[in-house]
């Protein structure tokens, strides 16, 4: 496939999305860490936690903490992901620091295609989440802010199945309607296809046509997301979210395991001839890192094997050979 010079923009949602997922509690220090090694990859959009309720999701309960700490580079968009009005004015009450400069430019607000994938997720109706929702988007419109609404669930829910296309783009109309210049569908539970996000994409082209981004959300439950990702772009598509390390999944239900993972998405975007503008080296350092941090090994591909040399082996010795001399002789 002939991708020319086509830029993808990517959103990095492994501080929030992947975070939220993991068994113990990250410290503090080493998610600002993790954050700002992120933000030197060449990644220009981070989702860096989520005003949420901290009995619900503790793994978040430091995100005053968060971003009160986090340095990032000027260039680097902030989001966060806010689940209702309280939420927005935890996060307003915190967006400008003493110098004047903001903390986050942009949030995102969420809620799922089907009925019971929503009550078990924030215990509200889909026309609940909405009304909600616009009345949040609304606030943050006045706050100067950009905002993306996710629909979670978009190709098919673990309780209800299939999701008729229709169902999901309405939701999405409503968020557009609302003020929402972006709108994100997730394949929450890794049940898309890439024939069905081929078809899917199309139709939401032509809904929206150009006056909203669309961004892909893709998990990698059943080894799926990176062909999905080719549907996506196939259709158009130059927006995807991602995790580092692959980090990631949904509370409900068990076994939704994480978002593709970034550096993953970002070596076969880059061998395919898509500038995405991240130093994938970089990138897999963070991963790393990540993966030390959490004294287990995580699901990245890239991670395990590094990225491609085309060099066929000489790359490597030529990395072998400066690290040989670069140790004190003996």
């Amino acid at each position: 496939m002939a991708a020319g010079t086509d830029r993808i923009r990517i959103r990095e949602v492994g501080p929030r999305d992947g975070f939220q997922n993991e068994p113990e509690t990250i410290a503090t220090a080493d998610k600002v860490r993790l954050v700002e090694l992120l933000a030197r990859t060449g990644l220009r959009r981070l989702e860096l936690t989520s005003f949420v309720r901290a009995d619900v999701i503790p793994q978040l309960a430091d995100a005053r903490e968060v971003l009160e700490a986090v340095s990032l580079p000027p260039e680097v968009a902030a989001s966060v992901l806010i689940p209702n009005e309280r939420g927005l004015e935890n996060a307003l009450a915190l967006r400008e620091r003493a110098d004047g400069t903001a903390r986050f430019d942009e949030i995102n607000v969420f809620l799922s295609a089907t009925e019971t994938h929503n009550r078990r997720n924030v215990n509200r109706s889909v026309a609940e989440s909405l009304e909600g929702l616009e009345r949040v988007i609304a606030r943050a419109r006045e706050a100067g802010l950009r905002c993306e609404g996710v629909v979670a669930v978009a190709f098919g829910c673990p309780y209800e199945g299939e999701v008729a296309p229709e169902r999901t783009l309405d939701v999405a109309d409503r968020l557009a309607a609302a003020g929402c210049v972006e709108v994100g569908f997730g394949d929450t539970t890794g049940m898309a296809n890439p024939r069905q996000v081929g078809a899917f994409f199309a139709a939401a082209r032509e809904r929206f046509g150009h006056d909203v981004e669309l961004t892909a959300h893709f998990h990698n439950t059943r080894g799926q997301g990176l062909a999905n990702v080719l549907a996506a772009l196939e259709a158009g598509v130059r927006s995807f979210e991602s995790s580092f390390g692959e980090l990631g999944g949904c509370p409900v239900p068990p076994g939704a395991t994480g978002n593709i993972a970034t550096e993953d998405l970002v070596s076969m975007l880059h061998e395919m001839g898509y500038e995405t503008g991240v130093d994938l080296e970089a990138l897999v350092g963070a991963a790393r890192e990540a993966q030390r941090v959490l004294g287990r090994r995580l699901g990245s591909h890239v991670l395990v094997a590094g990225p491609i040399d085309w060099a066929g082996g000489r790359g490597q010795h030529d990395r072998d050979a400066a690290q040989a001399s670069a140790r004190p002789a003996k």
